[in-house]
């Protein structure tokens, strides 16, 4: 059986370098001491995989090693990173972590099991050259008093998926991520209630935290479908604020779908004393690998899809 350790064939060696350069072209160099590369990624049904560098028709799973190869160099340019949609089954996750190598680490929720929680996980990697743990892991639990404020029944969907947050720290500055992948639901008002009381529950907590001086950033999957339409608007109610950089339309989250608006980072920039964010964010954007990963292949966007993913990454650098 072919391994993910194993040397790859020319023509997918040929293809990593021409990503590498790529990348080395768009994303920003991790500089010692100086800045802070922080991402989030929707990665499509990131699960089991075929053991082979180029998948057949027949095969399934259709994510394979060459695919596996292509992610993990994308990861590679973060020094941490939130990941949406780890499936139950984390062999492609295991062979990541293989071909980034033992700098690197992660930490993962459990599965969400039922149908509305399709057997997904939320997981964070990191570079532990740049990142540790700084001790705090948890999943977001809503006060029932709050039950008014957000909708009698956005509580019994929330926590199908519930957001997930760990700190980090950096040089000697500590931060937490909390990342979320919103129930995408049946219709766009579907996702009003979770939106509306994610947003209350991050204010709360993300103002408790400030006066610890750790700063907090909301992170992943909030399914919100266009630049300002209901869903923004709502996720930005009790204040988190998403950089211009983030907002340009250029910077799309979907292969199939420029106007979607699905992924974002964001913090609280409140004025007065409010949570505030200590660090100073420098530039963002979002990676379009469609046309170098798995280039050589010549794949529909669709196919493209299941062997990388439906989403882009967005990523955003810090000065620390």
């Amino acid at each position: 059986m072919i391994a993910i350790t194993d040397i790859p064939p020319t023509e997918v060696q040929d293809n990593l370098n021409l990503l590498k350069a790529d990348l080395d072209s768009k994303i920003p160099f991790k500089k010692l001491d100086k800045n802070l590369l922080i991402a989030t990624w929707n990665i499509r049904a990131f699960g089991n995989l075929t053991r082979k560098w180029d998948s057949d028709d027949e095969d399934s799973p259709k994510r394979d090693l060459h695919s596996v190869l292509c992610i993990a160099e994308i990861i590679s340019r973060f020094d941490v990173i939130a990941i949406q949609e780890v499936k139950d089954n984390i062999r492609a996750l295991r062979d990541t972590l293989k071909v980034l190598g033992k700098n690197w680490s992660f930490i993962l929720t459990d599965v969400n099991k039922g149908k509305v929680g399709n057997g997904e996980r939320m997981a964070y990697l990191f570079d532990t050259r740049r990142v540790h743990l700084s001790g705090l892991a948890g999943e977001l639990v809503v006060p029932e008093e709050w039950e008014d404020n957000i909708g009698k029944h956005a509580l019994s969907k929330q926590f199908v998926r519930s957001p997930y947050a760990v700190s980090f720290q950096s040089n000697k500055h500590t931060f937490i991520l909390v990342t979320l992948h919103i129930l995408y639901g049946k219709s766009p008002q579907s996702r009003i209630e979770e939106l509306r009381g994610i947003a209350k529950w991050l204010y709360s907590w993300a103002d408790s935290i400030n006066a610890y001086h750790q700063d907090f950033i909301a992170l992943g999957d909030f399914n919100i479908d266009e630049r300002g339409d209901l869903l923004e608007e709502t996720f930005l109610s009790e204040g988190l604020y998403i950089p211009p950089q983030l907002q340009n339309e250029n910077v799309t989250r979907s292969i199939f779908d420029t106007t979607k608006f699905y992924d974002q980072i964001a913090w609280f920039n409140s004025q007065g004393n409010g949570p505030k964010l200590s660090m100073e964010f420098i530039n963002g954007g979002n990676y379009d690998f469609v046309p170098y990963a798995l280039a050589n292949r010549d794949l529909t966007k669709q196919s493209l899809s299941w062997l990388i993913s439906d989403h882009y990454p967005l990523w955003a650098e810090f000065k620390v």
